[in-house]
């Protein structure tokens, strides 16, 4: 049960008594509600955690029903497994990009079960209200001093801060001993990915662009998909890649991942360290080309939240005719990317020639 606020209804009726007092009363008395749960449950000074109110009840994320420990536990596979995702106001929006990320696993072959236990990590307070709107495990994530409620452009100071927000939360769910599916929002799910993930790997992530070989450096991979199984050597990894980000400043957690995966340390602490197919887990920038085993597509390689949204809802727009007429669609194959083409791009493209594995053009989300 959350907690209910204090009642000064009777106060505020009673005469003589201004209405300022009774708001500053209120005020005082809910500042020392909320330092005494603070205090009960260890919130971390990372992060702050606040109450939300939903038709004008609150609802406080730093309760011990909302804590982290609580809400994966909830969620959990019977192996510790969650599968998480990280949501701020611009994609909580109604008929925005978690509707149709919701919206994938509904429609899904066999994949409506994972619902259970996906939890979405909020950045801001509305993203945290319109997640208990609209789905079951909820945890509320806001950093001090930063606001990630708006679109957060690509490689712009907010964006990077996200990036990094991201990479340490996610070394904390490995820590507390949980395996973990990371997930953009904009990845819609089509299959259960579990059977294609590697049994060997600790640390496995999709690709922009896949070689075709699952252990080949060269690989371009991509931050908004992974499978961690939480070991001694991917804790270690997690605190090694958002240490490292001091070394590059000014690169987001993709471009680091490129710079530090043929580091010795890597080698030396033994992590097994695989790349995805893209015939299983593909993307706009390299879409999978048998929608027979596809089992994600991701909207990378796309700039912009309208264009994103556009190629989104074609793209679940051809899921469902494949699922009415497998032939015919797959004949057909995808109609995306239409506006997130890269020819629709207009970035600085951000190559490194002394990095031999980094091919030109642009590194995109």
């Amino acid at each position: 049960m959350s907690p209910t606020s204090p009642d000064f209804s009777a106060h505020s009726r009673r005469p003589g008594v201004p209405a300022l007092f009774v708001v500053l009363l209120a005020a005082a008395v809910v500042s020392c509600f909320l330092l005494h749960r603070a205090v009960e449950f260890g919130i971390s000074s990372g992060a702050s955690f606040f109450p939300i109110f939903d038709n004008g009840e609150p609802v406080y994320s730093d309760s011990k029903e909302y804590s982290l420990e609580r809400v994966l536990k909830a969620a959990s596979m019977p192996d510790n497994t969650v599968i998480l995702t990280t949501l701020n106001e611009a994609w909580a929006a109604p008929n925005s990009v978690i509707d149709l990320f919701l919206e994938s696993f509904r429609i899904g072959e066999r994949t409506r079960w994972l619902l259970n236990h996906l939890v979405i990590v909020s950045l801001d307070q509305k993203a945290f209200s319109r997640c208990m709107v609209v789905h079951s495990h909820c945890f509320s994530l806001v950093t001090e001093g930063v606001d990630f409620s708006h679109e957060a452009y690509f490689m712009t100071p907010d964006y990077l801060k996200m990036m990094w927000r991201r990479i340490d939360f996610l070394r904390s769910v490995l820590e507390m001993g949980y395996n973990f599916v990371f997930t953009d929002a904009d990845v819609m799910w089509f299959r259960d990915p579990f059977p294609h993930f590697h049994p060997d790997a600790d640390f496995q992530i999709a690709c922009d662009h896949f070689s075709g070989i699952s252990d080949d450096i060269r690989n371009k991979p991509n931050g908004g998909f992974k499978f961690v199984r939480s070991n001694t050597r991917s804790i270690d990894f997690y605190k090694f890649w958002h240490a490292s980000h001091e070394l590059y400043p000014g690169l987001h957690d993709q471009d680091v991942l490129n710079k530090i995966k043929n580091d010795t340390f890597i080698t030396e602490m033994g992590l097994h360290l695989r790349f995805l197919d893209t015939t299983y887990f593909g993307g706009f920038c390299e879409p999978s080309e048998d929608m027979d085993q596809v089992c994600t597509m991701h909207a990378n390689c796309c700039f912009g939240l309208n264009s994103k949204l556009h190629d989104l809802r074609i793209l679940l727009e051809d899921w469902k005719m494949y699922l009415s007429s497998p032939l015919s669609s797959i004949l057909s194959g995808w109609r995306v990317p239409q506006n997130c083409s890269l020819d629709s791009l207009h970035l600085v493209v951000q190559h490194d020639p002394t990095d031999p594995t980094d091919p030109t053009g642009p590194d995109l989300i």
